[in-house]
């Protein structure tokens, strides 16, 4: 079994080339849920959704969240009338929120999350890394956001100064899915603010020690696969480069896997991680996705 941490844009990515050459089925996905909030009456885990409809094979690939071929009937009537959202979500989407939301009135995230997985015929698992609700906090030089506040509605422009959230317990299955699996994978999604809040659960941690361990570096050049990760990585006092991701989880990691524009990395790599590979990370398509996952899972196959 391979256990896989997730954010909601790189991982995804990745995915679609994984399960080609995988089995489904011997694939788990841990789930950042940081960014979880209440819109518009609706539970939104944008993550989770984003690794359920990559997986169902429905994802909008042209933005990386929601549904291909939605309408917004609607977000536009809302629009119109006066109520307009702060996310733009479409109608089959909002359908698949309203179920999360009404099954959280009688169940647990993780039960809620698997009910809507075998309802829509995924074969991996999905496993939201907490049922605890968490929330992140942005100081930037405009005050104290949230995180849909600095990313939607100010469209991550503020300058980052620090940033907090708390440590949650993890979803049942979490610890037992990474100790039991032949490698956990840690995709190429935020470091701090999708893969951190994975890793800072209780536990989860110790059970990264004790199992392989590898990591694509979400950062080519100085350019973030997406996202507000150079902020966010410049506001804890970390260098926005595969080294700088490198030093984040260099108490952890096996294997780290960085791109060919960032070979003169790899001897100050190696003096943190036994073992980096060089190759091509950039996926711009279904092939370039297929070539990772082969480079990664190589030895497995």
């Amino acid at each position: 079994m391979i256990s896989i941490l997730s954010g909601g844009t790189g991982t995804p990515k990745l995915l679609q080339g994984i399960i080609e050459i995988i089995n489904p089925a011997d694939i788990t996905v841990i789930v950042n849920t940081l960014e979880n909030n209440y819109f518009s009456g609706v539970y939104v885990a944008a993550d989770l959704d984003t690794v359920m409809y990559t997986l169902a094979g429905i994802i909008n690939q042209d933005t990386w969240y929601g549904i291909q071929g939605d309408t917004f009937i609607t977000h536009d009537t809302l629009k119109e009338i006066g109520c307009p959202e702060t996310l733009r979500i479409g109608d089959q989407d909002r359908g698949i929120k309203i179920q999360k939301t009404l099954l959280l009135d009688k169940y647990r995230l993780s039960e809620a999350v698997e009910i809507q997985r075998r309802k829509l015929g995924i074969k991996s698992k999905i496993l939201p890394m907490s049922d605890q609700d968490s929330q992140i906090i942005i100081h930037t030089d405009e005050g104290y956001m949230e995180f849909h506040q600095f990313l939607v509605e100010n469209q991550g422009q503020p300058n980052v100064l620090d940033l907090h959230y708390p440590e949650v317990k993890p979803a049942p299955g979490v610890i037992e899915s990474i100790e039991q699996s032949e490698m956990v994978l840690i995709g190429p999604s935020n470091p701090i603010t999708s893969v951190g809040p994975i890793i800072s659960g209780e536990g989860v941690l110790k059970a990264l020690k004790k199992v392989y361990v590898v990591a694509i570096s979400p950062i080519i050049g100085d350019n973030p696969f997406s996202g507000p990760a150079a902020k966010f990585m410049q506001a804890q006092g970390h260098e926005v480069s595969c080294l700088g991701v490198a030093k984040i989880y260099k108490d952890f990691l096996d294997k780290f896997i960085i791109d060919y524009k960032d070979a003169h990395y790899q001897k100050k790599i190696e003096k943190l991680i036994t073992e980096v590979m060089v190759t091509q990370t950039n996926m711009k398509n279904l092939e370039d996705k297929v070539m990772l996952a082969r480079s990664i899972f190589g030895e497995f196959l």
